[in-house]
């Protein structure tokens, strides 16, 4: 195995104890996550300037506590505004861990059982990525809204399609928690590029590499080989979520992989690429080049650059004229932690909620977050042709 600790490992190893993810940077290289995957270190409070926009608390169910535990990880139980009414996963034992995270007394046995309570208002939909779309449907026919983690779908051209056309019938809300969307550096980027102050994007580009010898414990194995273009949502954000605006056509080139697990009979997706490059063309005109990478060793994490007509951001703006604008992110309530994957956690689930309370359309609703998805199913397909041009299906509210 690698010296680099894998984040789940990481995670396994130190059950998130915040005596270790609070370490100084330098002088625990055998702990550190992945990059990207860390808690964000404070600089001061993130609740600082938060306002209340209703008192009403929000029944939420939260399903999934697998080998990452995001169930819990998004702090669904620390927001004002709700109330975790029941949690469920298939394995009893991470049932009972999640209801302990997330101090509820009651639990089900799956999902199907869970959204038949009457209570429930909202889900959070942590499970597999291959049962997503399929949990998510199921939430939305028993009235409640739901938000997912990534990706929106596994692989599905159709599942894709059914997904939307389900939420868009139900009237419901439904957010995926794309974390690459609330990166500092990316928050920072959307709120210039959304005042002008970046133009026309002619180059964006973004990395999501995820380096690991071995399969990683899945449900089901569901990881083992995964196809990198599969999970594209972490490195497409660094256009999709900056500008609202989609990839209309793609050509993808990869390398056939060195690792044992990554050989095409090894794996049940029958896929021998450990790396993914896609050169995208943008909804503007412009070009973005997008990597996800599980067998390239080395610097890790999520990350992203942008070039503009007026300006780029490489870690800052740097253009002819900045505009007058907030880039920080919006503060959360009391409580609420920013989290891991960059400090996005807070954020996503804070919006979410928000959304709900508001009654309006949340980020990363289920046109952007098939605008991030469907690229990659259709880059992959492109790699597998030998980078043959290929045209992406476009979804619009």
């Amino acid at each position: 195995m690698s010296n680099k600790t894998s984040r789940r490992s990481f995670l396994q190893t130190v059950g998130l104890g915040a005596a270790v993810l609070g370490l100084p940077h330098k002088g625990r290289a055998q702990e550190l996550p992945v990059e990207g995957f860390e808690k964000q270190r404070l600089t001061e409070d993130p609740s600082k300037g938060w306002k209340p926009v209703s008192d009403r608390k929000i029944r939420v169910g939260i399903a999934g506590y697998g080998f990452s535990h995001f169930g819990a990880l998004f702090g669904f139980q620390d927001h004002p505004n709700v109330e975790i009414v029941a949690v469920t996963d298939l394995i009893p034992e991470r049932c009972a861990a999640l209801a302990k995270a997330c101090r509820c007394a009651t639990t089900y046995p799956s999902l199907e059982e869970m959204v038949k309570d009457d209570k429930i208002e909202a889900v959070f939909v942590a499970t597999d990525p291959p049962s997503h779309p399929r949990h998510c449907k199921e939430v939305l026919k028993h009235g409640k809204h739901v938000a997912s983690a990534v990706p929106a779908v596994f692989g599905s051209l159709e599942a894709a399609d059914e997904l939307f056309s389900a939420v868009k019938s139900s009237g419901l809300k439904y957010m995926m928690f794309e974390t690459s969307n609330f990166h500092e550096d990316l928050h920072a980027m959307r709120q210039i590029y959304n005042a002008g102050g970046l133009g026309k994007l002619v180059y964006s580009e973004g990395e999501y590499y995820h380096y690991h010898e071995k399969p990683l414990p899945s449900f089901k194995g569901w990881r083992n080989g995964t196809p990198p273009q599969w999970y594209p949502t972490h490195s497409n954000a660094y256009y999709v979520c900056v500008t609202g605006g989609t990839f209309t056509e793609v050509s993808c080139l990869a390398m056939p992989s060195e690792l044992e697990f990554l050989q095409p009979g090894n794996n049940r997706y029958k896929n021998g690429f450990g790396t993914e490059a896609a050169l995208f063309r943008t909804s503007e005109g412009g070009t973005s080049r997008m990597i996800v990478s599980w067998d390239t060793p080395g610097h890790d994490g999520e990350m992203g650059r942008i070039r503009g007509q007026k300006g780029s951001y490489y870690g800052k703006f740097e253009g002819k004229e900045k505009p007058v604008v907030n880039t920080k992110r919006p503060p959360l309530p009391p409580g609420v932690q920013p989290g891991f994957h960059g400090g996005s956690h807070g954020y996503l689930m804070n919006e979410f909620v928000t959304s709900i309370l508001q009654d309006r359309t949340p980020m990363v609703n289920i046109a952007m977050a098939l605008n991030l998805t469907v690229p990659g199913i259709i880059a992959h397909q492109s790699a597998l042709k030998d980078g043959e041009l290929l045209k992406i299906p476009q979804y619009a509210m």
